[in-house]
Formats: structure tokens, sequence, C-alpha cells
């Protein structure tokens, strides 16, 4: 199960890298997108957003537990915090 996650997910990380190489959206001469926004910047918009989902499930189903479980080390005192 995990070898298949991970396949996914690197599927996934390469199909938005291919879709950010957007070389279709230059040579057309397409009208604006609700008539003031450039396709190219309104492919970006929704690319941005793309990118921040793909970022959420890779932290969600990729993120190494091990770097959330901090434990103090022994013999050293942490800092007092103002809050």
């Amino acid at each position: 199960m995990k070898a298949a996650r991970i396949l996914i997910l690197t599927l996934l990380v390469i199909a938005v890298y291919i879709l950010h190489q957007d070389f279709w959206n230059w040579k057309k001469a397409t009208p604006l997108i609700f008539g003031f926004l450039p396709p190219g910047l309104a492919y970006h918009a929704g690319y941005s957003i793309l990118a921040a989902v793909t970022m959420a499930i890779l932290v969600k189903f990729a993120w190494p537990s091990h770097l959330e479980n901090v434990q103090p080390e022994p013999g050293v005192e942490s800092a007092p915090s103002d809050h």
C-alpha cells in the first residue's frame, strides 16, 4: 500500500510539473477571461491553486511522522516562553 501511495504522489507531482510548462497558452489569440483577465494569467491563477492543493496532499500523506515527535533532550532546558 505504501509503494502505491508513493507512486501516486510521484505521478501527481510530475503531472503538476508538466502543467506548469504552459507553452500552449502563449500562441493563441483568445479573448480575455471575464472580460479583463488574460488567459495566461488565469491559467497561472488556477495552477497556483492546484499547486497549493498538491502541497496539502503531500503534507497529509507523505510528511515523515518522526519529525512531529519532538522530545526535549535530557539535561537540556527549554527557553522560557513569554506567552
